[in-house]
């Protein structure tokens, strides 16, 4: 067992935690008080089916918490958990164990799920370039984004972009408006004098135009959909014509062949894939005290 060394991992705010129970518990457990065992003392045990890297078990603590319970054990975000790991542990009533049940649990499957594949594909793409970074793109469902960011980070990835506000990334569905790519080229010294702080990234549809953004003194050329073969044949010539700028792949990475990717010598390697997929699969047991 060891813990992903990513560092300190964000904070999903009181407010977040709120609306998940407000979707899925907003006046009791119907069930528990009909029952009339809503008073017993329970605990509750999570724990892996299969090697996880888990993630959000302080959220899923916390919402146990919000119920009355007190948590007993929890191993933190980023830890690699074996299969058949006991990883977070609460006591308390049976309705405050039957309430946090199922919110702690979706929590936790599904960021871990992400987590997870972001971990196997990091290893991956290290295995095959220790100096790769992976990077993940603001491709994720609307409304989980402070999730899956933490996800992504507990199994070793960057995020690509948080969003439109702080990041100058250049699309053919800009340089249309410019007069196209040889015109925009030629402004870029204008966009670094207005964004002295922020690094410019430019995407090319394909080699010539890779090479021709390299030439341009861009930070980072993104190359969209080439194939491995061809990539690594292009790294070469950019590496060529200026040594200087970083090189990132996107388009259709997964975990099956990021590790193709990252062999062609590219900095980064950029995807969305690990958004999608199966959850973690985590085991329950609520039990008498």
């Amino acid at each position: 067992m060891r813990t992903n060394d990513s560092g300190v991992f964000q904070h999903i705010p009181d407010s977040d935690i709120e609306r998940f129970i407000e979707e899925d518990v907003p006046y009791g457990d119907l069930t528990t008080h009909l029952l009339g065992i809503g008073m017993k003392e329970a605990r509750i045990v999570f724990s892996t089916r299969e090697e996880t890297t888990l993630c959000c078990t302080e959220e899923a603590g916390r919402v146990a918490r919000n119920f009355g319970a007190f948590v007993t054990w929890i191993m933190p975000t980023g830890t690699l958990a074996p299969a058949g790991t006991a990883f977070l542990k609460a006591q308390g009533t049976v309705e405050a164990l039957h309430a946090a049940w199922k919110i702690s649990l979706n929590l936790l499957e599904y960021s871990s799920g992400i987590a997870s594949r972001t971990a196997r594909v990091v290893k991956a793409a290290r295995d095959a370039n220790p100096a790769v970074t992976v990077a993940t793109t603001r491709k994720s469902f609307p409304g989980t984004k402070k999730i899956v960011i933490k996800a992504i980070r507990a199994g070793g990835a960057i995020p690509h972009r948080l969003g439109l506000s702080e990041t100058i990334l250049v699309f053919k569905h800009h340089t249309v408006f410019m007069g196209g790519l040889d015109k925009f080229l030629k402004g870029i010294p204008g966009l670094r004098a207005r964004a002295p702080e922020t690094k410019i990234i430019v995407e090319a549809q394909t080699a010539r135009e890779a090479l021709q953004i390299a030439r341009a003194g861009v930070d980072v050329v993104q190359v969209d959909k080439l194939n491995p073969d061809q990539l690594t044949r292009l790294v070469k010539e950019i590496r060529s014509v200026n040594p200087a700028v970083k090189i990132s792949a996107a388009g259709g990475i997964n975990e099956s062949n990021a590790a193709q990717y990252a062999a062609t010598g590219v900095d980064i390697i950029v995807l969305s894939s690990v958004y999608f997929g199966k959850p973690a699969d985590i085991g329950v047991q609520i039990l008498p005290v």
